[in-house]
C-alpha cells in the first residue's frame, strides 16, 4: 500500500487541519457561552461605557480648577452637588466647583476629571480643599473608549472566554451565534482490552485510553462519544468506525495503528466509502505509527495503542483539528513555560521528540527534569507537568540548556 508509513512531519500534519469545514452553527444564550467559538462577527449595538464615568471614588471636577493644586497651596472649591450611582446627573459645575461622585458614576456636564479622595479633604457640606491637580480625563473613561457603537468587537473563529461573554452581556447580547460542541468517537481496539471493571488475567490491560483520551478531549471543549472495546475483528470495526462516523465529527481509534498481523486500521478505513489515507505514519516520538484519514469529509484518527503515545499524538496534533472543527480562527496556544534542563538528554535527528518532564524550583527558576520510561507506562504521564519539544534538526540538549516546557 503506497500509503502505508509514508511519514509526514508534524507541520505536514497540522497544515492538513485546514483542509477540514467546522462544525454547524447556532445560537444559545450569553451565560451558555462560555468556550464556544464565535460563529459571526460581534458588533457593538450602541457605544461603550456610552457616558462618562469615573474610575475612582472622588470629586467629579473641570480638571482647571486644580491645576497648581499641592498639600502647601491646596485649591479651594465649591461642591455643587452629589451623583449617585445610576443617577443622571440633574446639574451641571463650572469652574470652581466639584461634585461628589462614586467609582462608576456619570460626571455631570462641566467636568472632564476626577479627583480621587485620597487627594481631598471636604471643610464643610459646601466647599472641598484639593490637594492635588488632575489632568483633563483623568480618572474617567469616556463614552466610546471601550468600544464604538458598529464597531467589530469580536470576531468570527474567537472562543468565548469569561471576558468576551462578559462583554457580549454589557453590549446587550442574550444570546450569541456559536458553533455548536464537535462530539468526537472514542474506539478502543485490541484483544487484549478488557473493560475497566475486568480482572486482567495474563496478556490482558484495563481500557486507559478511552478514559484519558475522553478527558484530553473534554478539557478541549470537546464533547467525548465513547463506542467502547472493538476485538481484532475487522468486520466489527468497519460497523463501529461507521457508527461514529455517523454520530460524531471526528472518530479517534487508539490501537491498530502500528504494522501487524492484527493490525486493521488502515485497512478497514481504506475500505469504506469516500475515505482517503492522509498520513500514516508521523516523524515524532512517541507517536510514529499515526493515521490521519478523511472519511466523508470528516477527521478518523488512527492512534497507537500505548497510552502515553496516544495522549501525546491527541495534545499535539488532534487538538489543533478539533479548534479547526470547533470554527477557531484564533487556535488556543501550547502554554510554554522557560526551565532549566536538569541532566542531558538525547533525541534523534530528523524525528520531534517530545520528552516527559516533571518541573521542580530551583535556585535560577524552574528546573526540568525527564521523566524516564517507556510509552506504555502511563506512569510517566502522571509524574509528568509537561512536554519538551526537541526539534528534528537537534541532536540532543544539554544539562544546563534553556528550554520551553509545553504544560500538560
Amino acid at each position: 500500500m503506497s500509503h502505508f508509513f509514508n511519514v509526514k512531519t508534524l507541520q505536514e500534519v497540522l497544515a492538513l487541519a485546514d483542509t477540514f469545514s467546522p462544525v454547524a452553527k447556532e445560537s444559545v444564550a450569553t451565560e451558555k457561552a462560555l468556550f464556544r467559538v464565535l460563529s459571526e462577527d460581534l458588533k457593538a449595538r450602541e457605544d461603550l461605557p456610552g457616558f462618562s464615568r469615573a474610575t475612582m471614588d472622588g470629586y467629579a471636577v473641570a480638571a482647571a480648577s486644580t491645576f497648581g493644586a499641592s498639600e502647601s497651596s491646596p485649591a479651594w472649591l465649591t461642591i455643587a452637588g452629589s451623583i449617585a450611582m445610576g443617577e443622571v446627573p440633574a446639574f451641571e459645575i463650572t469652574q470652581g466647583q466639584a461634585a461628589r461622585i462614586a467609582t462608576g458614576g456619570m460626571l455631570p456636564k462641566g467636568a472632564d476629571a476626577v479627583v480621587m479622595i485620597e487627594h481631598t479633604e471636604a471643610v464643610d457640606e459646601l466647599s472641598v480643599e484639593i490637594y492635588k491637580s488632575v489632568a483633563p480625563l483623568q480618572h474617567v473613561i469616556e463614552p466610546t473608549e471601550d468600544f464604538e457603537k458598529a464597531a467589530v468587537v469580536l470576531e468570527k473563529g474567537r472562543l468565548l472566554r469569561p471576558q468576551e461573554a462578559g462583554l457580549a452581556s454589557g453590549l446587550g447580547y442574550p444570546e450569541l451565534p456559536v458553533y455548536r460542541v464537535p462530539k468526537v468517537g472514542i474506539i478502543s481496539t485490541g484483544d487484549e482490552v478488557i473493560p475497566v471493571d475486568g480482572t486482567p488475567g495474563p496478556g490482558k490491560i484495563r481500557d486507559i485510553n478511552s478514559t484519558s483520551l475522553s478527558g484530553l478531549v473534554e478539557e478541549a471543549n470537546g464533547t467525548a462519544v465513547r463506542y467502547g472495546i472493538v476485538k481484532d475483528d475487522p468486520a466489527e470495526l468497519k460497523r463501529t468506525i461507521e457508527d461514529a462516523l455517523h454520530d460524531t465529527d471526528m472518530v479517534l481509534i487508539s490501537g491498530g495503528s502500528s504494522v501487524g498481523t492484527r493490525d486493521y486500521t488502515v485497512e478497514v478505513l481504506s475500505g469504506l466509502p469516500d475515505t482517503e489515507i492522509l498520513v500514516h505514519g508521523m516523524s515524532v516520538s512517541p507517536g510514529k505509527p499515526t493515521i490521519l484519514a478523511r472519511s466523508s469529509g470528516k477527521p478518523v484518527w488512527g492512534l497507537p495503542g500505548q497510552v502515553v503515545s496516544a495522549m501525546v499524538v491527541l495534545k499535539i496534533a488532534v487538538i489543533p483539528f478539533l479548534n479547526r472543527l470547533q470554527g477557531m480562527t484564533r487556535p488556543v496556544r501550547q502554554i510554554r513555560v522557560p526551565a532549566v534542563l536538569s541532566r542531558n538528554v538525547a533525541s534523534a535527528q530528523g524525528r520531534r521528540d517530545f520528552m516527559r518532564v516533571s518541573l521542580h524550583q530551583g535556585d535560577d527558576g524552574l528546573e526540568a527534569r525527564p521523566v524516564l520510561g517507556k510509552s506504555g507506562l502511563i506512569r510517566t504521564m502522571v509524574h509528568a507537568d509537561g512536554l519538551l519539544d526537541i526539534g528534528e534538526h537537534v541532536e540532543g540538549l544539554e544539562k544546563g540548556h534553556r528550554v520551553n516546557v509545553i504544560l500538560l
